[in-house]
């Protein structure tokens, strides 16, 4: 008999299952052990940015100048000069620690009732949050000395050390969360322990591999801080997700009679292979992330791509092992009035989605007109979308304590919190003309042996509002020219402000490559899996319906803060700047996911003989538990991320967990069924000039036809 490649991978699994489980298991703590040991590294300010703030801060990296981390410290009276014994004493303390430099006399606001303090933290500036907490003891003692007086307190240091804390804590609560919520919900779609077990502790020893090779990496590709987080969240998706297909397959097969060696290789044939295409597709649109021109979606469409491998690896080639080993002690640890397993001889019938897909197939275009207008109406904020880089103050709220302090400071003090910083680099620093240019601005540093001058430039409004750009659109456009321009100096423009403008500029002129290569790749996976122009179309505009409709209601609570209390966040104006790309490209592979598992269902029954509508109701009845139970897990996983604290991790899970639930429930359950039920045969045509494509096999008919249909009670396989 012919068997494809995840056929053939699954029964010699099956056959040398010790080898698969060891060979897996060393695989994971090899992996996981020796990317623990070499640690992760982070990339540089100039690698995080993209066009001219990233200059400057490439100037300065390869001239080995370091900026000490520096901090800010508002000391509020409540009368003019009320502050002056507290700022005292607080300074005192502050030398106290010997943490400290550079401490500046307090600079007294406009009214007289507040002082800013500046100082910066000793040593290197990367290990400054884990040395700053005996500056917060001491400003946190002066506080309790000086009661009638408030503290604000915003610095690299500080606001380093406090999102480190939160990340950690962050992660933490995902996986102590996100676990338990995919195991109960295989508890109930399984209702065996076992079972239910399987899929997710496959899913994180795929996670733990992936960690390594991702840390083992990062020495050559340096990582956002956030990396981590959205390897795990991508990870237990679609490591989850993947075993579940497979062993639905499997148990189905079971349940309608084959034994058990005829069951596993009709899964591996069908669901396996499945497995593999949408794997393969997920991990091409991942790849799409590295034309962005930006090293943070580098390093996020690495870290997809290794934990989806790793996930698709482990789900054709451990798991069928594992399966072969159990046999029906897969079925071990049953749950009272949960365990559904159906007796022999019987299918999924799938009687729920059979009665929803009625009148979706005898009315199709009335159907399909309505989803496509919810969709449409729920992408209609998406119109007004507004992005911009997160500063902390945003990403924590606006009650937390960090960002009370950002908005007090930056109230009395405009521009402190983030100035505008003009990197100067000229052939001799200390010429006539450039000291000159030089003397233009009040706060500069020269750095006479590397011929490199700084020059802050505090900055009207709050530091992201339109006053604040007017400024830097007028420092970079008008007032660096006009004063440097005869210099010949290389004079370029850095700072919080600067860094978000050129990072979302960067995303504009990125976002359009990228979405043409995974469009373009999509389509041509599609049809070469379905030799069908018009499947790979359907699946392209059905992804995109979903997109869109996640950018609206992103827009709408993140934007505009529409409900976002009832997940105990807020409107912030904007959307996190690289989290339209993100999304777009994750839910066009994450799509794929439910999109090849149903059409293949549905591609196997018209192969069987079945006309386009019947093949239709037999395909969607037949995925439906395992595409309703594999939804869950991911809307249960990002809506999880969605409660975090930052407020990007809470965009990102939000955005995610509505494009799924919408994908697997609208798009899946009544578009994707409309849409194909009004094509028709139409759906399968291969154009002479695509008859070239080899044909593939859709069913089970290959791996099964020469099996016996018994015994129907036969023993697993050894």
């Amino acid at each position: 008999m012919r068997k494809n490649l995840a056929a053939r991978i699954g029964v010699w699994s099956a056959h040398h299952r010790k080898t698969a489980i060891i060979g897996w298991l060393l695989f994971v703590v090899l992996t996981a052990g020796v990317g623990g040991a070499s640690g992760m590294v982070e990339m540089s300010a100039s690698e995080q940015g993209a066009g001219e703030s990233a200059k400057a801060e490439k100037i300065l990296d390869d001239a080995g100048i370091e900026h000490p981390a520096g901090e800010l410290l508002m000391v509020s009276g409540r009368t003019a000069g009320g502050w002056e014994n507290a700022a005292r004493d607080v300074t005192e303390g502050l030398r106290g620690t010997g943490e400290t430099q550079k401490i500046d006399k307090p600079l007294a606001s406009g009214d007289g009732r507040s002082a800013l303090i500046r100082f910066e933290i000793k040593g290197d500036p990367t290990t400054a949050p884990d040395r700053v907490q005996p500056v917060l003891d001491a400003v946190r003692d002066a506080g309790k000395t000086h009661q009638d007086v408030r503290f604000y307190q915003f610095g690299d240091a500080s606001s380093g050390k406090w999102l480190g804390d939160l990340l950690a804590d962050d992660l933490k609560k995902a996986e102590l969360t996100a676990v338990p919520l995919a195991l109960g919900i295989l508890l109930v779609a399984f209702g065996a322990v076992v079972a239910a077990l399987l899929p997710v502790g496959l899913a994180l020893t795929a996670c733990m591999a992936a960690f390594g090779l991702l840390s083992l990496a990062s020495h050559q590709l340096h990582l956002f801080q956030t990396t981590y987080s959205v390897m795990f969240l991508m990870g237990l998706a679609v490591g989850v997700d993947y075993c579940l297909f497979y062993l639905r397959r499997e148990r189905d097969e079971r349940a309608a009679g084959r034994d058990a060696e005829t069951a596993l290789r009709i899964a591996a044939a069908t669901s396996g292979r499945a497995v593999l295409v949408s794997g393969v597709t997920v991990m091409v649109a991942m790849a799409g992330m590295f034309l962005s021109g930006l090293m943070l979606f580098k390093g996020f469409a690495l870290a997809t791509i290794l934990v989806v491998f790793i996930a698709m690896l482990g789900s054709v080639t451990v798991l069928p092992a594992l399966l072969a080993w159990l046999g029906d002690r897969i079925d071990a640890g049953r749950v009272p009035f949960l365990n559904r397993r159906k007796k022999k001889g019987a299918r999924e019938t799938g009687a729920v989605a059979g009665a929803l897909l009625a009148p979706v197939l005898a009315r199709p275009k009335l159907f399909a007109v309505a989803a496509v207008a919810v969709l449409l109406a729920l992408a209609a904020p998406a119109l007004g979308m507004k992005t911009e880089e997160l500063g902390l103050e945003k990403q924590f709220g606006s009650d937390s304590s960090l960002s009370v302090a950002y908005r007090n400071i930056t109230t009395a003090f405009p521009g402190g919190p983030a100035p505008a910083r003009v990197v100067v680099k000229a052939d001799d620093i200390g010429s006539a003309g450039v000291r000159e240019a030089l003397a233009e601005f009040d706060t500069v540093t020269v750095h006479p042996a590397r011929n490199i001058a700084e020059i802050e430039v505090p900055l009207a409004g709050n530091g992201s509002d339109a006053r604040s750009k007017a400024a830097l659109a007028e420092l970079r456009d008008e007032r660096v020219p006009a004063v440097f321009g005869d210099t010949g100096a290389e004079v370029h423009v850095t700072g919080a402000l600067a860094g978000s403008v050129d990072f979302n500029d960067q995303l504009k002129r990125g976002i359009f490559p990228v979405f043409v290569f995974i469009t373009v790749v999509t389509f041509l996976l599609m049809l070469f899996c379905f030799r069908s122009y018009v499947i790979a179309v359907t699946a392209i505009v059905l992804n995109l319906l979903s997109v869109v409709a996640a950018y609206g209601v992103m827009v709408a609570v993140f934007q505009h803060g529409w409900g976002a209390e009832l997940i105990g966040s807020e409107g912030v104006g904007a959307i996190e700047s690289w989290m339209p790309l993100f999304v777009l490209v994750v839910l066009f592979g994450l799509s794929m996911d439910y999109h090849v598992f149903v059409v293949s269902r549905i591609r196997e029954a018209r192969d069987r003989g079945l006309d386009t509508r019947a093949a239709i109701r037999e395909g969607i009845r037949r995925t439906a538990g395992a595409v309703t139970g594999a939804a869950a897990i991911m809307v249960a996983v990002f809506a999880v991320f969605g409660t975090l604290s930052m407020q990007d991790m809470q965009q990102m899970g939000v955005g995610l967990a509505v494009a799924v639930l919408l994908d697997a429930t609208l798009v899946r359950m009544v578009l994707l069924p409309s849409v194909m039920a009004l094509l028709g045969e139409r759906n399968w045509r291969t154009p002479k000039w695509l008859r070239w494509l080899p044909e593939l096999g859709h069913g089970e008919q290959d791996e099964a036809a020469d099996a016996p249909e018994g015994p129907r009670h036969a023993a697993p396989v050894s």
